[in-house]
This record gives structure tokens, sequence and C-alpha cells, in this order.
């Protein structure tokens, strides 16, 4: 039997799922459910601790949510003197931000040093993976293969099911380093296989910083400039870690609160990260915006801008969705900080680019969007734009391909995910297993012939 026709086959069962598998949203208000762990004001159930990562984008009083400018810490300290601080110094910020998240301090001059080190040297990748990993088995979706060559690295580790903190660490380490190159080969393997382009394998470098190694695996002819680095390497640090109650940092915890192996759990994140409505939201940007590219005759025109937001809120253009991707957060409410350093930084590239024409579409839709929204929706719900906003728009300017979009997330989340996984797996040391109440009614068991 064919797949074509097994395929034929189950499509008559599809209706019987569908039917069977609905919930009436009315119980879940009944019984007091919190859909996607939300109480009625917005707020995340609590459902843990951490001293990793804090997100605040307002206050609370009385039960009710005051709008704030959002703050992002990385153990207790304001990612933005963290940007400023390596900024001023002109170096690299995503190495040492690593290090904050899986040791809880800032390394000295000397221990940043030996961390690079240790980082540069554990890039390399077990003899053979490449060919039979990723070669052999292209993917295409990068996502995906990332995480099938998470898993496949546990059979070429020698002690992959010890979770002593050490071997922990080690492991944690060897992911942060490997990661750009595990992404880079399944991107070049994707793009010969499946797009029939020339396939380039280049050797990872050591005493590069993780965006000039990144840049350096990804172009033909290995160039890039300082201000190219700078950009993606703020890119990885305001992507680190955004707490634990974001999808896929609680994914591996929930999974690491089993007691399983470092590789399970890592790329059940990136299973998590992948959907779009998580890591996959930047793509959704960038396509909505090709969309609004391809209808607005004049980009400087704030009226035609205006009409054209109002539709796709309508659900009369785009996607149909009625949202306008890359506005509004689940915290955030007066501002996104990972938005504000990183519009800052594009805006400098986008003169260097010769692309503020396009730099300025967005800089109007940011601006008009709240207005729009408010006047459609007769909201008066405070909506800024978030990370994924400027995100998509940033990796255009440095050339890279809309499929890598999201595996560029998951390079800079790793450290925050390993972080979370220790964190669970030595602080909080419980599974996590939250009730659900079965709503079908008793039935008897009819046989066969009787049905």
């Amino acid at each position: 039997m064919s797949d074509k026709e097994i395929y034929r086959r189950i499509l008559k069962f599809t209706n019987l799922a569908e039917t069977n598998n609905k919930i009436d949203l009315e119980l879940y208000d009944k019984y007091g459910v919190k859909r996607g762990l939300r109480n009625k004001n917005g707020t995340g159930v609590l459902a843990g601790l951490t001293e990793i990562g804090d997100v605040i984008g307002y206050n609370l009083k009385d039960g009710d949510k005051i709008p704030a400018e959002g703050r992002l810490l990385y153990r207790g300290i304001d990612v933005k003197d963290i940007v400023d601080g390596f900024q001023v110094e002109n170096r690299y910020g995503f190495e040492e931000v690593c290090y904050l998240l899986l040791f809880g301090s800032l390394p000295t001059r000397n221990e940043l040093k030996e961390f690079n080190e240790i980082l540069g040297e554990s890039r390399e990748i077990p003899d053979g993976f490449t060919e039979d990993m990723i070669l052999k088995a292209p993917s295409p979706n990068i996502m995906n293969k990332l995480a099938r060559s998470v898993l496949a690295t546990y059979s070429y580790d020698d002690n992959p099911d010890d979770t002593s903190i050490e071997n922990m660490l080690r492991q944690c380490i060897e992911l942060i380093a490997r990661f750009p190159i595990l992404v880079a080969y399944a991107f070049q393997a994707k793009s010969h296989y499946y797009d029939n382009k020339s396939l380039y394998i280049h050797n990872t470098t050591r005493n590069l910083s993780t965006a000039e190694n990144f840049l350096h695996m990804l172009r033909v002819d290995n160039k890039f400039t300082k201000s190219e680095a700078e950009l993606l390497d703020l890119c990885l640090v305001l992507h680190a870690e955004h707490g634990g109650g974001n999808n896929s940092a609680f994914t591996a915890r929930v999974v690491s609160s089993s007691g399983t192996d470092t590789y399970s759990a890592i790329a059940a994140a990136i299973g998590s990260l992948k959907g779009p409505k998580h890591g996959g939201a930047n793509n959704k940007v960038r396509q909505m915006m090709d969309d609004i590219k391809s209808h607005i005759n004049n980009w400087d025109d704030k009226k035609e801008i205006a009409d054209y937001l109002t539709k796709i809120l309508k659900k009369q253009a785009n996607d149909g969705s009625g949202l306008i991707y890359g506005m509004g957060h689940a915290i955030y409410t007066l501002s996104d900080p990972r938005a504000v350093m990183l519009k800052k930084k594009a805006y400098q590239l986008a003169i260097e680019k010769d692309m503020m024409k396009e730099f300025n579409l967005y800089e109007s839709i940011e601006n008009l969007a709240p207005e729009v929204f408010a006047k459609v929706k007769g909201s008066s719900k405070d909506i800024c734009a978030n990370v994924d906003f400027y995100s998509g728009f940033v990796y255009s300017m440095l050339q890279i391909p809309p499929e890598l979009y999201t595996p560029i997330f998951a390079i800079a989340r790793i450290g925050g995910w390993c972080a979370h996984r220790i964190e669970e797996f030595y602080g909080a040391n419980r599974i996590i297993r939250p009730a659900y109440k079965n709503i079908t009614e008793p039935s008897e068991y009819k046989e066969l012939g009787k049905r």
C-alpha cells in the first residue's frame, strides 16, 4: 500500500478525531482551570522559583496590572547594564552572559579568558558526526535537525547519563560551544540537498567569539564586518534568557525534573522553541513585513500604513489571523527592553547598509500599531514592539536566511536552558506533575459485534 493510499484512508478518521478532542472553553472557567497557566488578569501562574532571570513589565496593585517600562535581569543584573558594560570596552558579551547564567556571578578577566578558551576547545564535534548525523540525513527544517543532532550526541558521549554537577556542566558547555556549528552545518546540508546549492563545510575557529565564529562558518567566503558581528552578538545576549516561565525554559525544567539526561531535556526545549507562538514568531514578522511592503505604495505615507494595519487587525489582510506580529507581549507593557536595545543597534547598521527606508517603515508600524489596535479593538491595553519585531530585520541586514532565524534563537537560548536545567535538578529536585480534571462521562464497554 502506498503512502498516498494510507494517508487517504487515515483522512476518514479526521472528523472523529477532531470531534472527540474538543473541550468547551466555558468548562475551563467552571472548574477554575488556568488555561495556558495564565491568571485572569494576564499574569502567570506561579509554578516555581528561580535566581536565573527576571522579566519585569508591569507592577501589581490590588491584583491589577499597572503598566511599566520593561526590564530584563540576568542573575539580578539589568541586561542593559551588561550590554553597556561590554560594549563600552569594545568586546563581545555573549560568552560573559553564558558564564553569568551558568555560575551565578560575573567572571573576572582571567575567568572569562579561561571560559572562552574552554568554549573554543569544545567546539570540535565528534569524528564522523558531520557525515553520519547531518549530511547523510539532511532536514528541510534546521530546528528538527538541531534537535536530532542533540539527541544523537548522547551516543557519542562516554558518560551521557551521569547527572553529577560536574558532568552536567561539561555537557552544557559543550552544547553551548557546538550549537553554532550544528546549526551552520545543518543549514549547509539543507541548502545543498534541498535547494541545489553548493555545499560549504568550514572548519570552526577556536579564537573567535560565538558571533564571529557563526558568521565565519555561515558565509561562503568566511568574511564579515566588525559591526555585523557586534550586532549578532547583541542578538545572542538579548535572547539568552527570559525567565523560567517562557515555554522552552519551562519545557527544559519539566523534562529535567524527571531526572533524565541533559540531551533529552535540551532536545525537548528545541522542539518547544520551534513553534510559531514562541521562537518562530520572528519569521511571522518577516512574512508580515513582506506582505505589507508588497501592498503599500508609499512607505512614508502614515495613513496608508495605518489603513493596511487596520485591514490586518480585521483579518482582511496578510494571513487572516488578525494579528500584527511583533507587537504586544505577555509581560511587557510600555516597552520591551530587548527591542529598545536591538532597535538602537539596528539603526546604526541600517545607515551602514543603506537600508534606512526599510528601517523607517518598521518604526512607523511600531508607532502606529498601538493607535490602530486601540481604534479597531476598542481596547486601552498597552502594547509595544517586542524583540521579534526588529530581530528579523536585523537578520535580513546581516544577510542571514529566514530559515536560520529561529535556530539563532536556539544558539542564544542554550545557555539559559542549561542554567534552568541545573537549577531545576539541584534546586527544586521534585518531578513536575500538575493535575488535569477528566470531564468525560462514564460509559460502558461494548463488544465489537454490538458497536
